[in-house]
């Protein structure tokens, strides 16, 4: 299928998920994520209107950075190394993957440096499998508190990834385990401001988290496709 035939099917799918949920979907926003796929074929992405762009390695990101500069806002959706900070803030407009104090101190004096804010999500690891990174949700609360001494960094949300399942619908208590999460801590004494966004759902489970409240969901094979990629 071609890229419009894949947008407009994520878009009929999207609708019904808001619509069984009794959301409206202009509150839902896709970022297309592009590491597997071309320059031209992020290029062509934002033609069609998908304008938030996912990527989770810089060295990957740097062409489409340069060709999208000013078109596109970008999301840093991977594990970020504090050795790596300097190339990602300034040119990405969001993190979504701080779980650590010593990514935020980087992130904080790069910031500085550059005299910009830095919004970003924090990645929580609601499954608590080994293999995913991210605080434990019983963590959150007192990270938001130490993140209050980072004037540089906004937290605006949470993140997560749900395990792969073959059934969708058996990603469902993970998505709502963090949207429960949120309204807890939103609820707290943690925060001068409430957190707004969850960013989770993937190709294979979006419409799930949709339903459980994901303001952004992280499309790549269902919507943009896979290539063998040479670039860089």
């Amino acid at each position: 299928m071609a890229l419009e035939g894949r947008l407009r099917d994520v878009e009929n799918r999207l609708e019904q998920a808001c619509s069984r949920s009794g959301r409206r979907r202009e509150d839902v926003r896709i970022i297309a994520v592009t590491k597997y796929v071309s320059t031209a074929t992020a290029e062509a992405v934002v033609r069609e209107g998908v304008t938030h762009i996912g990527e989770n390695r810089w060295p990957d990101a740097k062409a489409k950075w340069e060709a999208l500069k000013g078109q596109a806002v970008f999301h840093y959706i991977g594990s970020l190394q504090t050795n790596k900070v300097k190339d990602v803030i300034g040119k990405f407009d969001y993190v979504h993957s701080l779980d650590r104090a010593s990514l935020a101190e980087a992130i904080h004096k790069r910031a500085q440096t550059l005299g910009v804010s830095v919004p970003c999500l924090l990645q929580v690891n609601v499954s608590g499998e080994q293999s995913k990174h991210g605080l434990e949700p019983g963590a959150v609360k007192s990270f938001l508190e130490e993140l209050r001494r980072f004037d540089r960094i906004n937290p605006i949300g949470l993140m997560t990834m749900a395990p792969y399942e073959s059934e969708p619908e058996e990603t469902r208590p993970v998505f709502r385990a963090l949207r429960q999460l949120k309204d807890e801590l939103n609820a707290s004494s943690a925060l001068d401001e409430p957190l707004t966004e969850l960013s989770m759902g993937m190709s294979n489970d979006f419409e799930v988290a949709v339903e459980e409240g994901a303001t952004w969901v992280r499309l790549g094979t269902v919507l943009v496709g896979k290539e063998e990629i040479e670039e860089g």
